[in-house]
């Protein structure tokens, strides 16, 4: 079996299906690295969304605390003056 010549129309023929095959085998790695980018960035957002939902949450969920740790002052408060007033 001879090698053709460059100057031979069946060698750039050769050239170019090795060419366009090593094309597509680029192409293909490059679209499954992209997907997998992709699936990924899906799974990010998904993360990030149901931690948003639970801060939500959490911040609904504190909301009375003040609010009782200035009601439990008072009752602390009008004790402590009940007890004093009593005393005298």
């Amino acid at each position: 079996m001879t090698i053709p010549t460059p100057s031979d129309p069946a060698a750039v023929a050769v050239e170019l299906e090795k060419l366009r095959g090593t094309m597509e085998t680029g192409f293909a790695r490059v679209d499954g690295s992209l997907a997998l980018l992709v699936q990924r960035g899906d799974q990010t957002d998904r993360a990030l969304a149901d931690h948003e939902a639970r801060l939500d949450a959490l911040e609904r969920a504190r909301w009375p605390l003040p609010s009782l740790v200035a009601l439990v002052a008072l009752v602390g408060l009008a004790l402590s003056l009940w007890q004093f007033a009593t005393q005298t």
